[in-house]
C-alpha cells in the first residue's frame, strides 16, 4: 500500500486570517495534485513571537480549528493541521490538530518538550515563558497505517518517537520550524536519524523562511524514508513537498533490518 504526502511550507505574516487564506489555498493544491495526506508548519496562523501568540491565540472551537476541520471534508483528505495557539483555562498549548476526510478531529497533539534555550553566539528562546507543555505520546489511526505526531523540539527527544513506533506509528509528521542556528546544524541529520532508528517515514513541515519577520525559519520540509534517505526536499522557499509513502518498502526495510524485533528492553530501564 502507497499514498501521497504532501508538506505545505507557507509564508507566515502578521495577519491570522491572511495566513489561514495561504493555507486553505495550498492544501487545495496539493489536495489537487493527488495528495491523499497533508500537513501544515508548527504556528501558520501567527508569526513565532511571544506577542503574536498571545495577541492570535484561540480555543479548540476557533475561526482556524474551524477550517482545518471544513478544508479536511472539502478536500477529502486526513489533515495534520500544524499547529496553532491554543487557549484552555487560561493556558496556551502549541497544538497541533488533525482530521480525518470526514472532518472529524481524530486526534491532537500539545508539544511536550519546550524550547528553552540559551545558545552562545546563536539564539536566546524560552517558550515556558508563553506556553504549557502537553503529556501525552501523539499516534492516530488513518485508513493508510498509524501516524505518530511531535511538534518541533519534540523531535530532539528519541524516547518520545520510539514510543510512537512501539504504539505501531509508521509515518512520523513534525510541524516544526528550526531556527538558523539549529537549523543549519541539526535539522537534517535529525530528521533522517528518526526515520532510521524507528525504520518509518519521518516527513518534518516547516514555515518558508520570511525575513520581514523576527524569527526566520530555516525552512527545509522534508521526508526521510526508513532507510534514512530524504525522497523529499525544499529549500527555504514557499512551495509544497510531495513523497510516495511506500508501506510495503517500509515493511521490507523491517524484515531485512529487524531492529524494533530485536530490542532488548530489559537493558534499558536501569
Amino acid at each position: 500500500m502507497n499514498f501521497k504526502l504532501a508538506l505545505c511550507q507557507m509564508l507566515v505574516t502578521d495577519s491570522p486570517e491572511e495566513n489561514r487564506e495561504r493555507a486553505s489555498k495550498m492544501v487545495r493544491e496539493a489536495a489537487q495534485n493527488g495528495a491523499a495526506m497533508v500537513a501544515l508548519p508548527e504556528m501558520f496562523h501567527t508569526p513565532y513571537s511571544h506577542k503574536n501568540i498571545v495577541a492570535n491565540r484561540e480555543k479548540a472551537d476557533g475561526k482556524t480549528v474551524s477550517m482545518l476541520s471544513s478544508l479536511a471534508k472539502e478536500c477529502n483528505i486526513y489533515l495534520i493541521g500544524g499547529s496553532i495557539a491554543e487557549e484552555e483555562e487560561d493556558k496556551i498549548y502549541n497544538t497541533c490538530f488533525a482530521f480525518n476526510p470526514d472532518g472529524v478531529l481524530i486526534g491532537k497533539h500539545r508539544k511536550a518538550h519546550l524550547f528553552d534555550v540559551n545558545v552562545k553566539g546563536g539564539i536566546r528562546f524560552i517558550e515556558s515563558d508563553t506556553f504549557t507543555p502537553g503529556n501525552q505520546v501523539t499516534v492516530i489511526e488513518t485508513e493508510f497505517c498509524k501516524v505518530g505526531i511531535g511538534i518541533c523540539y519534540d523531535v530532539r527527544f528519541p524516547e518520545l518517537f520510539r514510543s510512537m513506533a512501539l504504539k505501531g506509528a509508521q509515518l512520523m509528521v513534525l510541524p516544526a520550524s528550526f531556527n538558523m542556528t539549529t537549523g543549519p546544524a541539526h535539522w537534517d541529520i535529525t530528521m533522517r536519524a528518526r526515520a532510521l532508528d524507528n525504520q518509518v517515514y519521518f516527513a518534518g513541515v516547516s514555515p518558508a523562511r520570511n525575513l520581514d519577520s523576527s524569527y526566520h525559519s530555516y525552512g527545509s520540509s522534508c521526508i526521510a524514508t526508513p532507510w534514512g534517505e530524504f525522497c523529499a526536499k525544499l529549500d527555504s522557499n514557499p512551495s509544497i513537498a510531495y513523497g510516495n509513502i511506500d508501506l510495503d518498502y517500509l515493511e521490507r526495510i523491517r524484515n531485512e533490518l529487524p531492529l524494533l524485533k530485536q530490542r532488548k528492553s530489559e537493558l534499558y530501564h536501569q
